[in-house]
């Protein structure tokens, strides 16, 4: 049972560790936000308009 308690501490600080990571990534290589952008995350740029 502590070995099994050690390897989930190990884990969850793992787990812990790459989300700060994928975070960092993130944070320095994402576009500069600039108020009056429109927000393009799903709709590809060449995609029809059916408005």
């Amino acid at each position: 049972m502590k070995r099994l308690g050690a390897w989930l501490f190990y884990l969850v600080g793992a787990i812990a560790v790459a989300y700060l990571a994928l975070y960092a990534y993130a944070a320095f290589t994402g576009r500069e936000i600039t108020p009056g952008d429109p927000i393009r995350i799903f709709r590809k740029p060449d995609a029809p308009s059916y408005s």
